[in-house]
């Protein structure tokens, strides 16, 4: 048995439960993991709030698809992406199946060698950020001679982003609160507050022009401004505002598209390592305990200081 959050019931927060389940063995292509942290992500509130689909046969709905932890038990010729898997690797687990767990069965193909110098907490809650900002990056064809500008940078897709393309030798804007500028300057951004105005202060800060635009937020005022600074749509993209990319002829990625998954699942062990020689920062906000859950998505949908919220089983 292993303690397990379900959603019960489409709704908030108030419908997620810890559960006693029961854990099978391992099958083919299969490993068991004992998690040590896991990575909290807004898209687990849109799955059990029904703005994903409310099929009541879905529930009880387990959750959560990163962690990282222990592999406890190890199905029949089962490899990793990155080679053979055995009892006692630690391991992160990303594009997994019901990671809200203290331990669960989860398919090879989600797992990865964890390296040894990143912390449980930062390894569990940095791979679907990371691998969305990178899958962005790529789509857009991010080079040293960009300007980018990000919006929503001080959110945890955008602080990626942020790094990346600075590592890429881009020059980066970012859109965020006032509180949140100092740590953008610190990372390599150069802030802007987002609001009325927004373009024009945009303007002033790169009067050359800005030559890519990354949407984390998925707002009209994030699609207008940069649409009227970038030139060449297709090197405008975002994770949100769907219905104005296809609309207006600009880039998306994510919502199932399988060459946008192949991008990220390649780039697992790479972001990785960027992680553990410090290159590549993954702030923790918070961290709760599995039983806490409902407090975490609560606080989640609130106002809350720059990072990953993550639980620990």
């Amino acid at each position: 048995m292993s303690a397990t959050v379900v959603a019960t019931a489409f709704g908030g927060p108030e419908v997620l439960a810890v559960r006693d389940l029961d854990v099978t063995d391992p099958g083919q292509g299969e490993v068991v993991v004992d998690f040590h942290a896991v990575g909290v992500n807004p898209v687990e509130y849109k799955t059990y709030s029904g703005a994903m689909g409310s099929d009541e046969s879905t529930l009880p709905m387990r959750l959560g698809n990163e962690g990282a932890g222990v592999i406890v038990a190890v199905g029949p010729d089962t490899t990793g992406p990155a080679g053979p898997l055995a009892v006692g690797d630690e391991v992160v687990v990303f594009r997994g199946v019901g990671t809200y767990s203290a331990r669960s069965v989860q398919p090879a193909s989600a797992v990865v060698p964890k390296p040894s110098a990143l912390s449980w907490e930062v390894a569990a809650g940095m791979l679907l950020t990371a691998t969305t900002a990178h899958d962005g990056l790529e789509v857009v064809g991010i080079t040293a001679d960009d300007t980018l500008l990000v919006h929503g940078a001080s959110g945890a897709v955008g602080l990626a982003v942020v790094q990346l393309a600075r590592l890429a030798g881009a020059r980066v804007i970012g859109t965020a609160r006032e509180e949140n500028h100092g740590f953008l300057r610190e990372i390599g951004a150069e802030p802007v507050a987002y609001g009325d105005g927004l373009l024009d202060r945009v303007r002033e800060l790169a009067p050359d022009g800005v030559t890519v635009a990354y949407d984390a937020v998925g707002t009209d005022e994030a699609v207008d401004v940069s649409l009227a600074l970038v030139e060449d749509r297709t090197r405008i993209v975002t994770i949100a505002a769907f219905g104005r990319a296809e609309s207006d002829g600009f880039r998306s990625i994510g919502g199932g598209d399988p060459e946008s998954s192949r991008r990220r699942d390649a780039a697992r062990t790479d972001l990785l390592a960027l992680a553990a020689d410090g290159r590549l920062r993954t702030p923790i906000a918070r961290t709760f305990a599995l039983s806490d859950v409902t407090t975490a998505h609560t606080e989640l949908q609130r106002s809350h200081p720059i990072g990953k919220f993550v639980l620990l089983p």
